[in-house]
């Protein structure tokens, strides 16, 4: 006779309920991922927009648009922030007055930016005033490319600055581009546009 192997059912558990017990196991940041990747590829710059949110914890832990949008938004005023304090260490060292006048130059366009559009970006945002959001980053990102445009043919070393005003461009571009995301879904948690 052949021996049985008793088999485990779970016969009050539906499929349903058992998919739903599932899909909870999983860490909110491996959905949150799925989220980064799907609103990421809808920008611009789908490199600089993945390893940027998925550097930061909470954009990790994001679970709707608005949340990314959020982030970005305080990763181009960071970068933008640091970029000026770069401009402004390297005015100080600079002896070329040709290089030195392209700095300040450099200086005069990030100083509005960092200390009032940004800023008032950001609070717009919270506020709900996404359009304005938007035009503000998009603001931003000009202001980056005219300091790239102040330096070229100054004599200035624009190696690292160059590379800073690429990052803070084109952040800015991503921001702007999840921020139009925003606008479009309304904050909610998937995309379907």
């Amino acid at each position: 006779m052949k021996p049985t192997i008793p088999r485990t059912t779970f016969p009050h558990l539906s499929f349903p309920i058992l998919l739903l017990l599932l899909l909870a196991a999983f860490p909110a940041a491996v959905r949150s991922g799925d989220l980064i990747e799907e609103v990421c590829k809808k920008t611009p710059f789908y490199g600089l927009c993945a390893a940027t949110l998925h550097s930061n914890s909470s954009s990790s832990a994001a679970a709707d648009v608005k949340s990314l949008a959020s982030s970005v938004t305080s990763f181009v005023l960071t970068n933008a922030t640091d970029t000026l304090s770069f401009i402004q260490a390297q005015l100080r060292k600079e002896k070329d007055p040709k290089a030195e006048k392209a700095l300040a130059n450099c200086a005069e366009l990030y100083i509005p930016v960092v200390k009032y559009n940004l800023p008032q970006a950001i609070e717009a945002f919270f506020r709900g005033y996404y359009g304005f959001t938007r035009y503000a980053l998009s603001d931003a990102a000009k202001q980056a490319g005219a300091c790239e445009d102040k330096l070229s043919g100054s004599g200035a070393d624009g190696g690292e600055l160059s590379a800073r005003n690429k990052v803070v461009g084109d952040l800015c571009g991503v921001g702007a581009a999840i921020v139009g995301l925003l606008m479009k879904v309304g904050g909610r948690r998937g995309l379907n546009v």
